[in-house]
């Protein structure tokens, strides 16, 4: 059942998407400035791709160049509406269909060293085939695209600029993290990537054994995504010293904000970080189809001044803007640091014993659903809290807040577990609850561990998802530990038990992160 809901999921988000795109695809083919052309990539690989130049361009000109490598799934028109803005204020864009999608050539090598080289190759073709400027060279994308931009500035020193958009730095923090296999994810990739491309053997074989808990192979599969992580080499990006724009929705349930936030406070060159409300690639949707949105704006702004040196003021201005889930507005902050700096805790006192394998009703929601509603309509998935079955959930609240409490940056949660089997599954939700006693949920992360001994207790540091959220005065915060979430594969044996307790020499405690007014 699972499967084929994350098939249908996926062909509705293509085909939807393909059909969207496609009256921009046609306004822009009645102007000249637009050619759909055939690019050798790595090894000769066919990569479908479109060219839109600026209006008169004649040759005799140089122009700033901006290459967009398609998302997961997406058709090579994707892009369309931003290239015409782009080309219309300047830019040669060169958008091209990642290799092993429709109808590029190749296989899915799910960013590997042959979609980097399929980069550098573009930018060669790009060169000799259009009126470009070799030394104002950038790169953008949103999800695939991101990340096959950033691993491209780890190779390729001719990149100057990168806009990399609802990507991810850590593919093993974004899927995998706290051990646990992010399920609605990797499913709908995994279907998507069936339905308009074509796997390798490498994808299929890492898929497999992924989706199927065998952690004989987890190794490997670490090896694996660790190869295609931007953070594997900061090293060079930081060497060869493009201008990086990071940009994300604090609900991505495909790559969550906390490792693009980590990798960020690591580069040294001219960056910019940008969380906004959404779920995966929601936060950018808009301006794929032309309207106006916040996101491409700042893209282009980056562009504009780190390629064609235009004083708009982005490199004075706080670099890490976040926009609250709560009240739109944004908020600027000199570094990551200063986001997480004023903690506030509250205890997690006494001993709760849950069972597991049973859904307590707490729940993260469903990936690209559940954010994208609390984006537009500002509506969090909903638990009673007195209501949550004490047996099957472990429930800590705070005090009663006589002040609005802002939460901004990561929440961290220091717990002791003792479980019956060596293995398990939980799962930490933060809700902000009213005086009803309806909880509104503010972030949640899993944790799974193996080989523990039964009946031995150990600690757990959880890091939940970042966010900014506003708690109203007269309401609590309140902790909710279950071992189910759909958005999840759990590892609970049948019959398991979780004991969580607070030791005199180690208390558990939730931290909290607040806007410093």
């Amino acid at each position: 059942m699972r499967t084929s809901l994350v098939l249908a999921v996926s062909a509705a988000l293509v085909a939807g998407t393909a059909l969207g795109l496609a009256p921009a695809a046609q306004a822009a083919e009645t102007a000249a400035s637009l050619r759909f052309v055939d690019i050798a990539g790595d090894g000769g690989t066919v990569l479908k791709a479109n060219v839109v130049t600026p209006a008169g361009g004649d040759g005799s000109t140089r122009y700033p160049v901006i290459v967009l490598p398609t998302s997961w799934a997406m058709p090579q028109i994707e892009y369309l509406a931003q290239a015409q803005k782009l080309a219309d204020s300047g830019y040669v864009v060169v958008s091209y269909n990642s290799r092993g999608f429709w109808q590029s050539g190749g296989e899915i090598e799910t960013a590997g060293p042959k979609d980097i080289a399929d980069a550098s190759r573009v930018i060669d073709w790009t060169l000799a085939h259009t009126p470009a400027d070799p030394a104002h060279i950038g790169m953008a994308g949103v999800s695939y695209g991101a990340g096959i931009s950033l691993l491209a500035a780890a190779h390729d020193p001719r990149i100057k600029a990168v806009a990399a958009l609802s990507g991810w730095a850590d593919l093993i923090e974004s899927i995998y993290s706290g051990r646990t296999q992010h399920l609605q994810a990797a499913g709908l990739l995994g279907g998507a990537g069936y339905l308009t491309g074509r796997p390798g053997p490498e994808l299929q074989e890492i898929l497999g054994d992924f989706l199927s808990s065998n952690l004989d192979k987890e190794d490997e599969m670490i090896a694996w995504g660790r190869t295609r992580s931007p953070a594997t080499y900061l090293d060079r990006i930081n060497a060869n010293g493009a201008a990086i724009m990071l940009g994300n929705a604090w609900g991505d349930t495909i790559f969550p904000p906390n490792q693009y936030a980590g990798f960020y406070e690591k580069l040294t060159g001219p960056k910019r970080l940008e969380f906004r409300p959404g779920d995966h690639a929601t936060a950018e949707a808009t301006g794929l189809f032309g309207l106006p949105n916040d996101t491409w704006t700042s893209a282009h702004r980056w562009f504009d001044h780190y390629l064609k040196g235009a004083d708009n003021g982005v490199d004075r201005e706080q670099p890490v803007q976040l926009k609250s889930r709560s009240t739109g507005g944004y908020e600027g902050y000199p570094d990551w640091k200063s986001v997480n700096a004023n903690q506030r805790k509250f205890g997690l006192g006494g001993t709760q014993r849950i069972w597991a394998n049973i859904d307590s009703g707490a729940n993260g929601g469903i990936t690209l659903l559940t954010n994208a509603l609390d984006q537009f309509l500002r509506t969090p998935p909903l638990v009673s809290v007195p209501l949550l079955p004490r047996a099957f959930a472990g429930v800590w609240q705070s005090e009663w807040y006589d002040t609005p409490q802002r939460v901004r940056g990561t929440v961290k949660v220091h717990t002791t577990v003792t479980p019956t089997e060596e293995s398990g599954t939980l799962v930490a939700y933060l809700y902000d609850v009213g005086p009803l006693g309806v909880g509104k949920l503010v972030s949640n992360a899993p944790y799974t561990f193996h080989d523990r001994t039964p009946g031995k207790p150990f600690a757990v540091d959880l890091e939940l998802f970042s966010t900014a959220y506003d708690v109203p005065a007269g309401h609590r915060l309140a902790l909710v530990v279950d071992t189910v979430d759909p958005l999840y594969i759990e590892h609970n044996p049948t019959g398991a038990q979780l004991t969580f307790s607070s030791p005199s020499a180690d208390p558990s405690y939730v931290s909290v992160p607040l806007r410093d007014e």
